[in-house]
């Protein structure tokens, strides 16, 4: 008798040494715990089979499908013959499968009525679509009654029939008989979810449900198999968050108290608008944080033009009446400096201690970025290590060694998503302490993923514009059907700046030369045309349609002191138009800007697109934002556009968003460089049970916080939420 298999039974001891290697080379599955939790995409049935019809050209597909008839027929260019095999999945769709050579043995056994799974790319050819000498398996009986199920194909003796995510090399049937040979002696291991929950949420054991995944007995003990390991996946996340939130609450932190009498309190009376109502109610939220014992953890999200600024600025200034420093993250120098030009301005004497005119108690803002000269940096450096700039602004220049401060009682991270794990905690390691931490996004987060992927952070959320801001109207241009429509864009910006107003205009690439993060491929799997790119597109537009206006050009690959020297021009009017990459999709703010246009405007995300857009209408005047696209009507890519221009609604596009992605990039796997652990979890379709998890985590960690009583569940969070996870998932 075999020995038993266990998670970490290597899969060469199971399956032979060939077969294993083309499982770990092809699809990285190593381990028998790998191959079980190597789930199904989906589960064939006889009767309700993948729709032919549906099935797009140059499309890998696995199809459940009858043999109709055969046809055998001689070459014309080579010897032999050519077998041509009509298969059909009986809702009136047809597939050609065919297969060069002499193979007699192969129309014998292909005959008409036996069922089977095909696999291959779909192909064309002369109206038909059909299959290249596919890989395929024969099911069930023949049609003339006679027994036809062999060993290879046991595992599809069910109705239901599981069809799993593959690789030429190593099609779906092969996975399926090495699923059902490691299972045949796989010992589960303990069950990580404790016994209470189980019964409070009436699921499956953990080893009902791996055998019923694979091989379904029913479609009721599938959906009992799935909902109860969807449960296994947002359990140990939730876990991971409640815990690690727990934690931070019994860390140490310095009170920063809001002072009478204050910079707080001066600043206040000097603004030249009231805060809106969210404003304030997220400020009184912040201020009890940073006055209490332990370091504040809090997401802040707000649309577009908010006023997060503003919001994080008061909470800089109240932990500097406190007597302590705060220093703020930006991810490019151009939102640095954009922020430092920002805040000098709102606080005016204020923010000029030690200068002719400045205000009493005033303090300094100082900036220190990676272009500062030697000189002024040595006097920034300064500043920062005596406590004299009691606000310090930066990009990852802040990391550097040789940036100490006096006393670091805040941190800011703006646009949060834009920095790993490991810079948000090489400035927090500045502190004495654990310093009070506002992470700010203006990317709206949908409710599943604020509850999943920052479930360790209090979320504010600021919703109302502040009074003043102008409406966006957008618009997308067909630019492949009506090429009018793109002339008009173009005669719409002149308009704009004849009017004394400024414009940007968007390209998803730099141009010529090596790639940057904000850099696409230059072209795509379906063959279509590179993206536009700044700098091909720049001197078109200023020999073509804008002929005559002040044109300035705006990337991540000119030097920092250009770019800041660019922005400078655009902010004092000095440029028309301004032909940029998203390195101004953030922080931007030019009030005198009123129009966008986005080319290829396809190219980008839906929160992206609603972020370019938020850099207009900042002013008085009206914003208008056009999408400028080739994507065919009635195409998911139209339909996303359309759903942009036809709302301002940044959290309704941010549900879209998330639709339209991967759960592991949601979760962040890309950050982390693993394939994603949620194999059956979806944040948009599970909210309730999310919602539930959390809640039974919540009270787990509140009765056994480090999970003694509970061995399994800790070894099950340790595997599934794994250290680079884990470092991913901490938000503080």
């Amino acid at each position: 008798m075999s020995e038993p298999a266990t998670v970490d039974t290597p899969l060469k001891k199971l399956v032979g040494d060939k077969t294993a290697k083309a499982l770990a080379s092809h699809l990285d599955l190593r381990t028998a715990g790998d191959l079980v939790y190597h789930f199904p995409r989906r589960y064939d049935e006889r009767g309700e089979h993948t729709d032919i019809r549906s099935l797009d050209v140059g499309e890998q597909v696995t199809v459940l499908a009858q043999v109709q008839r055969t046809a055998v027929r001689p070459m014309r260019q080579r010897r032999g013959n050519l077998l041509e095999v009509t298969v059909g999945d009986g809702s009136g769709g047809v597939l050609t499968l065919t297969f060069f050579g002499n193979q007699a043995w192969r129309e014998r056994e292909l005959r008409p009525g036996r069922w089977g799974l095909f696999a291959g790319k779909v192909t064309e050819f002369r109206g038909k679509r059909q299959l290249n000498g596919p890989e395929y398996v024969l099911l069930g009986e023949g049609g003339d009654g006679e027994a036809a199920v062999s060993d290879d194909i046991e595992e599809f003796a069910g109705a239901l029939i599981p069809v799993y995510p593959a690789a030429a090399a190593v099609p779906t049937w092969v996975i399926a008989r090495c699923v059902r040979v490691v299972l045949d002696t796989f010992t589960p291991p303990d069950d990580p979810l404790p016994s209470a929950v189980r019964a409070s949420r009436k699921l499956v054991g953990l080893g009902a449900a791996l055998t019923e995944i694979h091989r379904p007995s029913s479609k009721e003990a599938l959906h009992q198999a799935r909902r109860r390991l969807k449960w296994d996946e947002a359990f140990a996340v939730q876990v991971t968050l409640v815990q690690r939130k727990h934690r931070a609450a019994d860390w140490p932190a310095r009170p920063r108290p809001a002072r009478p009498g204050g910079l707080l309190e001066a600043f206040d009376a000097r603004l030249p608008y009231e805060l809106t109502a969210g404003q304030h109610e997220v400020g009184v939220e912040i201020a009890a944080d940073l006055a209490a014992p332990h370091p504040m953890h809090r997401l802040l999200q707000g649309e577009v033009g908010s006023g997060k600024t503003v919001v994080a600025l008061r909470a800089m200034l109240q932990v500097v009446d406190a007597g302590g420093q705060a220093a703020l993250l930006a991810p490019t120098e151009v939102l640095a400096s954009q922020h430092h030009r920002g805040m000098l301005d709102l606080l005016g004497p204020l923010g000029r201690a030690g200068e002719l005119g400045s205000a009493e108690h005033a303090t300094r803002v100082e900036l220190v970025t990676g272009s500062l000269g030697a000189a002024a940096r040595r006097r920034a450096l300064g500043e920062v290590a005596s406590g004299a700039a009691g606000i310090v602004l930066g990009t990852h220049a802040l990391l550097y060694e040789g940036v100490d401060f006096a006393d670091l009682g805040l941190v800011v991270v703006d646009e949060q998503h834009r920095f790993g794990v490991e810079q948000r905690d090489a400035l927090r390691a500045k502190a004495d302490q654990p310093p009070h931490v506002l992470v700010m996004t203006a990317t709206p987060i949908p409710r599943t993923v604020a509850m999943t992927v920052y479930g360790d952070l209090e979320v504010s959320t600021l919703s109302q514009l502040p009074r003043g801001r102008s409406p966006i109207t957008s618009h997308v241009v067909p630019a492949a059907e009506k090429p009018a429509y793109l002339d008009r864009a173009w005669r719409r910006l002149r308009e704009e700046v004849t009017a004394g107003h400024q414009a940007y205009v968007v390209c998803p690439r730099i141009g010529d030369g090596p790639t940057s993060d904000e850099e696409p491929p230059p072209e795509d799997d379906n063959g279509r045309r590179p993206p536009m790119a700044v700098t091909e597109v720049a001197p078109l537009l200023a020999e073509g349609p804008l002929h005559g206006l002040r044109i300035g050009v705006l990337h991540g690959r000119l030097p920092a002191d250009e770019k800041d020297a660019v922005m400078r021009s655009f902010a004092a009017g000095d440029l028309d138009v301004l032909v940029a990459t998203t390195v101004i999709e953030v922080g931007v703010d030019v009030p005198n800007a009123t129009v966008m246009i986005v080319l290829d405007a396809d190219r980008f995300g839906v929160s992206q697109l609603h972020q370019l857009r938020g850099r207009v209408g900042r002013g008085a005047a009206a914003g208008l934002c056009l999408l400028v696209s080739e994507a065919a009507e009635g195409s998911s890519a139209r339909e996303r556009l359309d759903a942009v221009a036809s709302t301002g609604d940044g959290f309704k596009l941010a549900e879209l968003d998330l639709e339209q992605r991967r759960e592991g990039d949601v979760l962040g796997a890309t950050q982390s460089g693993h394939r994603s652990h949620l194999r059956l979890l979806s944040l948009r379709r599970d909210a309730d049970l999310i919602r539930d998890a959390r809640a039974e985590a919540i009270t787990l960690i509140e009765d056994d916080p480090e999970l003694a009583r509970s061995p399994a569940l800790a070894a099950s969070v340790a595997a599934l939420v794994d250290e680079d996870r884990a470092e991913y998932l901490e938000k503080g």
